[in-house]
């Protein structure tokens, strides 16, 4: 396989969840080359994603952390030559409760993973994604629905929400800044993570309600195909869509 030609993928939090489902769908492509962000790049299901398929190359990068996000992205560029699609896919969501008591620690630590992540991360990116050969690069930036002002729905998860909220505007302003570069936020269903299991039991509920596969595939299918007039600037659903308060009636949610 040549990296020439391969499609480069970097995919932030792919050690568990939802970036280790997306990691592992891109890595069974053709033609790929997979680099697998995690803390802990030596975590066990990323050894195990490595072994199986040798165009994956598990990167230290921790979400916020300056040095670690330039030092991927050089070892990138040394592997690889080029970058195409850049996934910010780490985040945290742990503290629930009221505004009023949320300690501000809280805030300052959903913030610095959830939307100053996405800064350091692009800010290191930049330059090698667009200088992409495809001319079309692209960042997608993983939200939630819960972050929509226009469509608000109260989980006590201010921390998360409103961090992830911030992000959705850096989505419009890179967008903005860079004619070539498709910029998307995806809302990928309240999937059964060990984060959405978390807010599902704090809202009395077994489980979340949508399987990691499902929330996967719709990821990729944003991805897919994506072109600047079609999927820039927009903040993306899941296809598939259901009577809940918690759910988005259409294919594209308000900001």
């Amino acid at each position: 396989m040549s990296s020439t030609n391969a499609t480069v993928y970097l995919i932030s939090g792919a050690n568990r969840g939802l970036g280790l489902g997306v990691a592992t769908s891109f890595a069974a492509r053709p033609n790929t080359i997979v680099f697998a962000g995690a803390r802990d790049p030596a975590a066990k299901s990323l050894t195990d994603l490595a072994a199986k398929y040798p165009n994956v190359h598990p990167v230290k990068l921790t979400a916020g952390d300056k040095a670690d996000n330039e030092a991927a992205i050089a070892e990138i560029k040394k592997t690889a030559g080029h970058l195409d699609v850049l996934i910010a896919n780490a985040g945290i969501g742990t503290y629930f409760g009221p505004l009023a008591t949320t300690p501000i620690s809280e805030m300052r630590d959903h913030w610095e993973v959830n939307t100053l992540g996405l800064v350091v991360l692009f800010q290191a990116a930049h330059e090698l994604l667009l200088a992409s050969p495809t001319g079309a690069p692209i960042i997608a930036y993983i939200s939630t629905g819960m972050s929509s002002l226009g469509n608000f729905f109260n989980t006590g998860m201010t921390p998360y929400s409103s961090s992830k909220a911030a992000a959705n505007f850096l989505v419009k302003v890179l967008d903005a800044e860079h004619p070539s570069l498709i910029s998307m936020a995806i809302h990928p269903g309240w999937a059964q993570t060990e984060m959405g299991n978390g807010g599902a039991i704090n809202l009395g509920l077994p489980q979340a309600p949508l399987a990691v596969d499902t929330a996967v595939a719709g990821i990729l299918l944003r991805i897919d195909g994506a072109t600047k007039e079609k999927s820039s600037g927009r903040f993306f659903n899941l296809v598939s869509h259901g009577p809940n308060p918690w759910d988005n009636p259409a294919d594209e949610i308000v900001w």
